[in-house]
């Protein structure tokens, strides 16, 4: 049978308005009944592999309670910084509870519906060293930090936090010799190797800092933090509706004292506010 021509034209416009308004990331994780959530696999307390080889840390518990509120299961992975950091998900990941920072390049690719932590920057070291005291002793020395991370761009002297503008960063230091690595524990072990074998220093994150320096005595950090980190949740480019919820479920989660509790249990303190 020959459809008429007015029907055919029908149909195709369904399809196609169909194809155009398919997937957005809330119904996508609605009909799965599965957040699939995205971040490091070794960035101690915010996300780690623990004694039963599970992933636990401050960022796995808040992506669960995050998945508790929409009421679906959570599946995290856990890819190289430099691929979660290079967006372009394309429906592969749906979160990152990962503690990323807003920067100008990755507004790019990503939305950052809320902030959920604040944390400071700061230089880590050998414990046995003398050379290194403030930022401005980091000029021609070789620093670790996590491939495509804030910090390289920081070292770079060219970070932009999103939404902070008009606050631009002060750079203590001349040019510095940058080592990029896919993970902080080999960075640590190759500072722990003693001043200038194979780092001289390192750049990361307060809380991450603290929590290495508790468990080997062979770091320490060396004056005050570089700057102040807000980190934040981020998605996908380009789904408002996605932003909305996980903007709702996060306020919700300030609100009945959850991030807090998360907070206290794996940092000491509250950090979410």
């Amino acid at each position: 049978m020959k459809i008429p021509t007015h029907l055919t034209l029908g149909l195709a416009l369904a399809v196609s308005c169909s194809a155009a308004f398919a997937g957005p990331t809330l119904d996508r994780v609605t009909q799965k009944g599965e957040l699939t959530g995205v971040l490091m696999e070794s960035y101690p307390p915010f996300s780690f592999l623990n004694d039963q080889n599970q992933l636990d840390g401050f960022d796995v518990d808040v992506a669960k309670a995050v998945a508790e509120r929409l009421g679906v299961k959570l599946k995290l992975e856990t890819p190289s910084w430099d691929v979660i950091a290079a967006g372009h998900w394309n429906g592969r990941y749906d979160i990152c509870v990962c503690s990323m920072t807003p920067s100008k390049a990755r507004a790019e690719v990503f939305d950052f519906p809320v902030e959920y932590y604040q944390s400071p920057a700061v230089i880590v070291v050998n414990a046995k060293d003398k050379d290194i005291a403030t930022g401005k002793d980091l000029s021609g020395k070789k620093v670790g930090v996590i491939s495509a991370s804030t910090y390289e761009a920081y070292l770079n002297k060219d970070l932009v936090i999103e939404g902070a503008e008009d606050k631009p960063l002060s750079y203590p230091f001349d040019n510095v010799q940058i080592a990029p690595y896919d993970n902080e524990t080999v960075a640590f072990q190759d500072l722990a190797l003693g001043t200038g074998v194979r780092l001289d220093a390192m750049v990361t994150n307060l809380i991450t800092a603290r929590e290495r320096i508790a468990q080997d005595p062979r770091f320490k950090i060396a004056g005050d933090p570089l700057y102040a980190e807000p980190n934040v949740v981020a998605v996908e480019k380009g789904d408002p509706q996605w932003n909305a919820k996980v903007t709702e479920v996060i306020a919700q989660l300030k609100t009945d004292g959850t991030l807090s509790k998360i907070s206290r249990k794996w940092i000491g303190s509250d950090i979410s506010q």
